[in-house]
């Protein structure tokens, strides 16, 4: 799909936006053999009632010990079928490092704290920007790492490099949802040869919102097929749908309430993942999400604080220092 034709359709008015999802959603439906709901916080709840609503109604999967407890109340009644992580949470941590910043800056980081002959290249790329043979010797790309990031994690280059750039006493990964999200649905749905429909929106940003520009809400695959009904939505128009079709709002977001300007929002949370997630985390105020689990379940807040390692002087004192943080981390 054009980016522009994308862009158009994210400007229609919400009714209009509503029904091009009703449209793409069984135009998906009626094409492949078998589909599912991945479900997770208040984005794909609503989708999961939206798509029954209008007369679709498959099976839905998460999983759901992942997510916060008033969640995992909201699946239990809506009948989502609970999946298990491939590792636990504690262990991802421990094996592969901590997710912090964003998928793709962990991604990179991990890259360079983990150093091969085999990711030398991407190692290269990642410190200057120049892609090599390989990347036909394109310069100044978007591989290269920000500074900031590089001035805290790029470690294993300091002699090659002549810089000064730190290794932070953490590993980071972007491992996480691999091992406890995607590869448990991708085996269930492998396993039933079934396609998902999944509540993403472009307006989200980021990799999502790139992935969802180029190929559109459908999207038909050698690999993947799946479909994002509610691609050309913004939060205004999920929160919108979520007050008409009456969906239980999960106690972590509060509850939905319109401002005197007319502006929908939720009281506690806007987004919600992982409890111990820290993508993002740096760039929230207070209360964050780590201050709302604290909150809600004050042993589990202090299992990841303490136990795991989330709290523990070394990374705090490397996200609320070098990282410059607009807000406390902790």
């Amino acid at each position: 799909m054009e980016s522009y034709e994308f862009r158009q359709k994210q400007s229609l008015p919400y009714p209009a936006k509503v029904q091009h999802a009703a449209q793409r959603a069984q135009e998906f439906y009626d094409t492949v053999e078998n589909c599912h709901v991945s479900v997770g916080g208040l984005d794909s709840i609503t989708l999961l009632l939206f798509l029954r609503s209008i007369g679709i109604d498959v099976p839905a999967i998460s999983v759901s010990q992942l997510e916060d407890k008033s969640i995992q109340q909201i699946h239990d009644g809506i009948g989502v079928i609970k999946l298990k992580p491939i590792k636990s949470k504690a262990k991802v941590i421990s094996e592969f490092g901590f997710p912090v910043i964003s998928k793709q800056v962990a991604s990179k980081i991990a890259l360079l704290q983990n150093p091969t002959e085999k990711n030398k290249t991407v190692r290269n790329a990642i410190i200057t920007g120049d892609c090599g043979k390989q990347g036909g010797y394109r310069k100044g790309t978007r591989m290269r790492l920000p500074q900031k990031w590089l001035n805290l994690f790029g470690g294993p280059e300091n002699e090659k490099y002549d810089t000064d750039y730190q290794t932070a006493p953490f590993l980071v990964s972007n491992k996480c949802c691999y091992y406890l999200k995607e590869k448990p649905c991708n085996d269930w749905a492998r396993e039933h040869k079934s396609s998902p429909f999944l509540g993403l929106m472009a307006s989200e940003g980021g990799q999502r919102e790139m992935a969802l520009v180029k190929h559109g809400c459908n999207y038909y695959g050698k690999t993947v097929t799946r479909s994002a009904p509610f691609a050309i939505f913004n939060r205004q128009d999920l929160l919108q749908l979520a007050l008409e079709l009456e969906v239980p709002v999960p106690r972590i977001y509060g509850e939905i309430v319109r401002d005197s300007d007319g502006t929908l929002r939720t009281t506690r949370a806007q987004r919600t993942g992982c409890s111990m997630c820290g993508f993002g985390i740096h760039l929230e105020k207070r209360p964050h999400r780590f201050d709302r689990l604290r909150e809600d379940n004050p042993k589990e807040w202090h299992y990841w604080m303490y136990d795991v390692g989330w709290g523990g002087s070394w990374i705090t004192s490397v996200l609320r220092g070098k990282m410059r943080l607009k807000h406390d981390f902790l």
